[in-house]
């Protein structure tokens, strides 16, 4: 970034109010010359995450609270206004060493650090001690200066020992000069291939085995970008060998770095060093994260008196949100004003969450911290914004800038949740025509300029936050103004024909032929051939997908829960879905937690973890003739109905999973359950019923 590119940046994060014409004012530059340095200064924030500049019609810069983050990425750090301590001058004086890949004369030094060269003298025998304990040298020349001797790999574990030692010593090495700093991006980079390797080679480390990683791939890439590489290693671990070399060969991808076999050799002697979780439990814990959301939404919509149990982007929203709680080692969830503006704006939800996040404690084995539960309630306010919006009746325009892929993701997400009428859908470059278009509200995912329309900024993939700022947005103008009745043109669709059939399905259930249902669905579906029941059967199936008659058995004798976990697992075990030590790690998993498999009053789901021989995602369910105790001793629930789950990852059932709890909510449900004659009867009666959800 150019001098005055960064100045104007300090100069907007430092002051409100800043204007295009104070700027040029200034900087005794054009209004052209400001914007085009403006748009500069967006390059460098959207390459480190952080939120754009926008303009106002007044020519007023706006700017998020986020802004501070670039302080630190441009601000000028040297030793001339902070004052080094010996010790902290000893550890500079020898990163300076490391660093230099030539001789370095002592004056050099001196001027780095701001401090006089008979201060670098008398540090020197100090500094020399300490890098010995590294095996690292220090060779004086007479004419030419200091340098150090030593193997690359010692210098990176050098490094790496003064990071570890303190994490404040990473911005000491940070200061020598930019080079040396590595764009959030690229951090960001780094933490995705970790954990993506984690799980790939089923290695999970620890908090502080985590940190060491991170550290020594942030010194690797720097160094290796300086062309400084590993030496030829004669020893390598070959258990780790594999998951260095796929870390190694994505940081080469992703970091536009070159890596050499030594240096995968020495990352697995590096890995070989690290500390691992036992994870025996890790994939077992997948549908339990699932069944503990599940009771978490019930409690929070019976204390707010609002069912939001419906609501299939909650469910999976805030279950995979709450697996990312139990499962990081460290919580890098930030303050953030956005959502604590909404927490206070919300006392109702958080005091509705906190009554009822025991449930997530209790499984977590630790406290839900405040930032952490804020985190939850945005989930939840983001549902209610879902829900108190269905029947907006809005003109709207969406503005975007990705191309047609991200306008038709954005649409999608926007039909599934508001009665909203798309009046047009506008390229970002063609701004200048949103005014003339006769709508209530324009959506965009860039900011605009001269737009004289309401209108809220959202990312193109709509996040939690961007239904609770389109909420915030839509009570705005609703209190505002009237917005006029309209009749809102409505798309046909086989999806939107079905839902307004399935009530009259349900209302004569009992007088309308299956097979007739069956037909006139099928029929619709057929006229319409968009294909999408087709693509439900093979990517997310539906409940009544996973529990035809074929997978269903009625009136089993069982004498124990045992025996009703290996008869309900049989169909799927002889077809090939599990195998037999599958049905054994169910049954452990219950003797170990509990009959907490029981989703339902007497309804069990047993299940257990991808790892533990699972191979194609299923389920099969048997009614007993008999209700039995599911589970030991006094916590055992009384059960009349066993369904066996075989769970492949986190989301090929979590569809059919979410109907079959909200289904198993209905009284009636239940009920046609109970009486259901035959097993095609009782697959006829899932089906009916996951139409009327």
């Amino acid at each position: 970034m150019k001098k005055r590119t960064k100045e104007i940046l300090l100069e907007i994060i430092d002051r409100n109010d800043i204007t295009i014409s104070s700027l040029a004012e200034n900087f005794s530059v054009s209004k052209r010359t400001i914007r085009n340095d403006l748009n500069d200064i967006n390059d460098f924030l959207k390459e480190n995450n952080i939120s754009l500049l926008s303009l106002c019609s007044n020519g007023k810069i706006e700017k998020k609270d986020d802004i501070k983050d670039a302080y630190e990425l441009i601000s000028d750090r040297d030793f001339y206004t902070y004052k080094l301590s010996k010790e902290e001058r000893k550890i500079m004086i020898a990163i300076i060493l490391i660093e230099s890949s030539e001789y370095i004369t002592l004056s050099k030094i001196a001027d780095t650090l701001y401090v006089s060269r008979a201060t670098i003298i008398n540090d020197l025998g100090r500094v020399k001690e300490y890098l010995k304990i590294g095996n690292l040298t220090v060779i004086s020349h007479a004419n030419k200066g200091l340098r150090l001797d030593g193997l690359e790999s010692d210098k990176r574990s050098f490094l790496l020992s003064i990071i570890l030692s303190d994490q404040d010593n990473k911005n000491l090495i940070s200061s020598i000069n930019s080079e040396n700093l590595l764009l959030k991006s690229d951090m960001d980079k780094i933490h995705r291939i970790i954990n993506e390797q984690e799980h790939a080679h089923e290695k999970y480390l620890t908090d502080s085995s985590y940190l060491k990683l991170k550290s020594y791939l942030t010194i690797a890439i720097l160094r290796l970008k300086k062309g400084e590489l590993i030496e030829k290693q004669n020893i390598t671990c070959k258990t780790k060998l594999s998951m260095a070399q796929d870390i190694f060969k994505y940081i080469s991808q992703y970091c536009n770095i070159m890596t050499t076999v030594d240096e995968e050799m020495f990352l697995s002697r590096v890995l070989n060093g690290l500390r691992y979780l036992k994870r025996d439990n890790e994939n077992e814990s997948m549908v339990k994260i699932q069944l503990l959301t599940r009771q978490f939404i019930e409690g929070v919509s019976h204390e707010l008196k609002m069912n939001l149990n419906d609501d299939y982007d909650f469910y999976q929203n805030l279950s995979n949100h709450l697996e990312s709680i139990f499962r990081s080692r460290n919580s890098n969830l930030q303050p953030n004003e956005f959502i604590d503006a909404v927490v206070i704006k919300n006392p109702n939800v958080i005091m509705a969450a906190r009554k009822h996040i025991d449930i997530i404690e209790k499984y977590a084995q630790k406290e839900i911290d405040d930032i952490e539960l804020a985190y939850i309630t945005i989930h939840i306010c983001a549902a209610i914004e879902r829900k108190k919006n269905q029947e907006i009746a809005f003109h709207v325009i969406l503005v975007c800038n990705g191309g047609i892929g991200t306008s038709q993701l954005l649409l999608a997400k926007l039909k599934t949740h508001y009665n909203f009428q798309i009046v047009d859908i506008v390229s970002s470059h063609d701004e200048k025509n949103i005014n003339n278009r006769n709508a209530d509200l324009v959506i965009s995912t860039v900011p605009l300029e001269n737009i004289k329309s309401d209108y809220v900024i959202v990312s193109p993939l709509f996040t939690d936050e961007d239904y609770i700022r389109l909420g915030s947005k839509i009570d705005e103008i609703r209190n505002a103004r009237n917005i006029p009745p309209r009749i809102e043109k409505k798309e046909v669709t086989a999806k939107g024909l079905l839902n307004k059939l399935k009530s009259v399905f349900m209302e004569f259930e009992d007088k309308i032929p299956v097979e007739l249902t069956e037909k006139v669905t099928d029929a619709i579906l057929d006229y319409f051939d968009d294909g999408s029941h087709e693509e439900l059967d093979y990517t997310k199936p539906y409940l009544h997908h996973l529990l035809p008659s074929s997978n269903i058995k009625l009136d089993v004798e069982c004498d124990n829960w045992r025996d009703a976990i290996k008869i309900s697992a049989k169909k799927l075990l002889d077809d090939g879905y599990i195998e037999e030590r599958y049905i054994d790690s169910m049954i452990a998993n219950i003797e170990e937690n509990g009959p907490y498999v029981v989703i339902s009053e007497g309804f069990a789901m047993p299940h257990e973890g991808i790892d533990s021989g699972t191979k194609k995602v299923g389920m099969n369910l048997i009614r007993l003739k008999n209700p039995i105790m599911f589970g030991d001793g006094e916590e055992g629930e009384e059960v009349k109905f066993v369904c066996c789950l075989s769970a492949i990852d986190h989301n090929t059932h979590l569809k059919a999973f979410f109907n079959l709890v909200n289904m198993l909510g209905q009284d009636k449900f239940k009920e046609a359950m109970e009486n259901a004659k035959t097993e095609y009867e009782l697959s006829e009666i899932i089906r009916r019923y996951e139409y009327s959800i």
